[in-house]
């Protein structure tokens, strides 16, 4: 079973931006609050340009999720799937999860 992910996870959108996670529900906890696919992720940093034009990635949406752990609503766990997209809501790339916690699993 895939680790889950929590505001302790590292990561980052295909260009380099660093994603900040703000639980929905800071109850549910493994080491620090759980992640799930409703929270909100905001991405700074990003460099990516589109002929020279900036076209940064700002936030992330979730497009899979664990499918039988859930905190409210279902988490997130080192095998989710999110897209980083642009503030037109363009997607630029897949969300790179670079660490996580061991301790909690779950699919």
């Amino acid at each position: 079973m895939p680790p889950l992910l929590t505001t302790a996870s590292m990561m980052t959108c295909p260009h380099g931006g660093m994603v900040t996670a703000t639980p929905g529900s800071p109850n549910a906890q493994a080491g620090a609050p759980i992640l799930r696919g409703s929270d909100t992720f905001i991405i700074a940093g990003c460099a990516f340009n589109i002929a020279g034009v900036p076209s940064p990635c700002v936030s992330v949406n979730w497009v899979v999720t664990a499918t039988r752990v859930q905190a409210g609503s279902l988490v997130l766990n080192e095998a989710s799937m999110g897209l980083c997209v642009a503030a037109t809501q363009a997607p630029q790339g897949p969300v790179v999860i670079a660490s996580t916690q061991p301790n909690v699993s779950g699919l």
